[in-house]
């Protein structure tokens, strides 16, 4: 591309604020070159790649195996089986921050759709795809009247027993597609909701009416960060293949990262650019320390409920820790995941940085939202280290090599 596509294509993903900002140019100079009104200096293309377009380059082959996004968040999912060789065909994302940050992080090649309402969606225009990946989000399913339905008389598939939730969605699109595989991330809870009725629902939904062999699984992050983090891992098959959970490599709880390999080293060796530390030794910034008022407001909560014998309050943590869950309630008061700062001052909030390597997305992974944002982002992703372990044993049963011709047959003579 040259400079000119290349500022069009960033000004696709940011606004001409945004794009001035990360050029240290004017609003005005973005836009004048947006009007091809002025010529941009030599420099100017290698920082928009630098600082505002996906690392690496658009996909220029079919992949292995196509792919569509499905609630897609800023894109944990996507990362693990687009690093398998997977083509990315369509991505649905309804929250208008997730999109910024999943568009500064992925090249969607040609012929790839995005959509930001699923709901708004026909099924028979998502792109055919070999599988479909949603973190799906889990509203109550309400499966009130299917005995009055069956007094009377009507079908109750799972268009009655699900419209009107979001895994209505994902269970059209299954119907009409047929894909050869899915996998859907949701919350533990999933499981026990509505005494097991809304898991039930769900299982029987994609084995008895859509005809797929289902597997499922509740995977604890913990193995691969220090951060516990149970999330159910439902995947499925259209042909019976081999799958099996026996395959899925977990590392020991006993060698699991500690807190120490997601916070900032604070001694110099991190680039200093980011916009979390500073200094010479890249110490992270004093915004990120409670103040003094909501330190205290947080030890005296957890001091009463401790009296009450409830285990309300703050999680402290140290570089050796494991913390307690992210959530995307996170930026309110960190209280879930404090990093202690020793005895002589008040401990701080993780950065979204940390945020980010907590969730298992490396330091290539582009924030391009503020703070509050990015908070809720990664409190409401995958461990993408999680859901790259579950690709890497079903990949192996999407791909399948052409069939050898055998010696002497009509084909082979052929060419010979």
């Amino acid at each position: 591309m040259n400079t000119y596509e290349l500022i069009d294509l960033s000004l696709q993903r940011f606004s001409p604020k945004e794009v001035a900002q990360a050029l240290g140019v004017d609003p005005k100079t973005v836009r004048r070159w947006h009007a091809r009104e002025t010529e941009p200096k030599p420099y100017i293309a290698d920082a928009i790649r630098q600082r505002l377009l996906p690392f690496g380059e658009p996909p220029t082959s079919e992949g292995a195996f196509r792919f569509i996004d499905l609630f897609a968040g800023i894109g944990g999912i996507r990362t693990a089986f687009e690093k398998l060789g997977g083509r990315c065909v369509f991505t649905s994302e309804w929250d208008p921050y997730a999109i910024k940050t999943y568009r500064a992080n992925f090249h969607d090649g040609e012929g790839h759709v995005f959509a930001s309402d699923i709901t708004k969606v026909h099924e028979r225009d998502v792109p055919d795809h070999d599988v479909l990946l949603a973190g799906f989000p889990c509203q109550p399913f309400s499966i009130a009247g299917v005995s009055k339905k069956n007094a009377l008389g009507r079908p109750h598939g799972f268009a009655d027993k699900t419209q009107g939730t979001l895994f209505f969605d994902v269970a059209r699109i299954i119907d009409e597609k047929k894909p050869r595989a899915f996998l859907l991330e949701n919350v533990k809870n999933l499981v026990s909701h509505d005494k097991g009725r809304t898991f039930a629902t769900i299982i029987d939904v994609l084995q008895n009416e859509l005809g797929y062999h289902v597997h499922h699984r509740v995977i604890n992050g913990r193995h691969f960060g220090p951060q516990h983090r149970e999330r159910i891992i439902i995947v499925g098959f259209r042909d019976n293949v081999p799958f099996t959970w026996d395959d899925l490599d977990l590392p020991d709880l006993g060698t699991a990262p500690r807190m120490k390999t997601v916070l900032h080293r604070q001694d110099g060796s991190e680039p200093l650019d980011s916009p979390y530390i500073g200094g010479n030794k890249g110490k992270v910034l004093d915004k990120y320390t409670l103040s003094d008022k909501l330190w205290n407001y947080l030890q005296d909560y957890a001091a009463k409920h401790r009296d009450k014998g409830n285990g309300f309050g703050f999680g402290l943590v140290t570089p050796e820790s494991t913390c307690r869950t992210l959530s995307a309630r996170y930026y309110k008061d960190g209280s879930e995941i404090l990093i202690s700062q020793g005895s002589k001052k008040n401990p701080r909030r993780l950065t979204p940085r940390e945020c980010a390597r907590l969730m298992g997305f490396d330091d290539n992974f582009r924030i391009p939202v503020s703070d509050t944002r990015a908070y809720k982002q990664f409190g409401n992703s995958v461990v993408v280290p999680v859901i790259s372990a579950v690709a890497r044993i079903m990949v192996p049963h999407l791909i399948q090599e052409a069939p050898v011709k055998p010696e002497g047959t009509a084909e082979n003579k052929s060419r010979s």
